[in-house]
């Protein structure tokens, strides 16, 4: 019995683009910032005091329910070749 002789064909696979652009990531690095902030103005003693009662908790909703939520949402570039007239 002889083994299959049949030959390897190599499959083109279609290239992928990244789901985010450039200025999402710029976004999600800001949100970053902002979680380190308030996660850092949260630790400051007085545990009563204006960073940690006020501040940071404002920092923190901005940064996971403001900024987050935009990096995701925010339209990145098209280019004009992935445009389809209809």
């Amino acid at each position: 019995m002889q083994g299959k002789t049949g030959k390897k064909v190599k499959v083109a696979r279609a290239r992928t683009r990244l789901p985010f652009s450039r200025s999402n990531y710029f976004l999600f690095g800001v949100a970053a910032l902002f979680l380190f902030v308030g996660y850092w103005a949260l630790s400051q003693p007085p545990v009563d005091g204006f960073l940690s009662l006020t501040l940071a908790p404002i920092l923190l909703v901005i940064g996971y329910c403001v900024v987050i939520p935009l990096a995701i949402l925010w339209p990145g570039k098209r280019n004009s070749n992935s445009r389809q007239s209809a």
